[in-house]
């Protein structure tokens, strides 16, 4: 119950801190092993109502310490309303030159954002699907908790 309790405290404070140009914002729990195997692939559904509008993609990666890697290799395919894809691969920097972690640090767990598709335009109006899988040399990829996709209006 108290578990239950602070999940909803949390949840309830990151809904409250949402920037007002976020229009999108979902994160997927990967192994409570802290891995990801490179057969748990995530899907995400994201609405797109205005193609007219630009927008600034990020993907989110929660690690906790002991990552042992530089970056997190990701491929992510997205997939069009119409069924057009695209499929582009991403390496989110994890550490820095110096070996410290990036991102915002909670104990030993270690949230990053990364922006992996700045001034977005969308061709067309519907939900676009992103089927995003790690892409690392290894297999699990340890200490790896959630994966997520995040999209802001850019106000211009």
């Amino acid at each position: 119950m108290k578990k239950t309790l602070t999940i909803i405290a949390l949840i309830s404070c990151l809904i409250s801190c949402k920037p007002e140009n976020r229009v999108f914002i979902e994160h997927q729990d990967l192994s409570p092993e802290l891995e990801w195997l490179k057969n748990d692939v995530r899907t995400f559904k994201v609405p797109v109502e205005d193609k007219s509008v630009v927008y600034n993609m990020s993907l989110s990666f929660r690690f906790a310490s002991g990552y042992q890697y530089q970056t997190a290799n990701v491929k992510v395919t997205e997939i069009s309303p119409s069924g057009k894809e695209l499929i582009k691969e991403y390496d989110l920097k994890i550490r820095a030159a110096n070996g410290d972690y990036i991102g915002e640090p909670g104990l030993d767990i270690w949230d990053s954002e990364h922006l992996v598709a700045a001034n977005k335009k969308y061709e067309e109006t519907g939900i676009y699907t992103y089927v995003i899988e790690q892409n690392t040399p290894v297999d699990p990829l340890n200490f790896a908790m959630e994966i997520g996709v995040i999209l802001d209006k850019i106000k211009l």
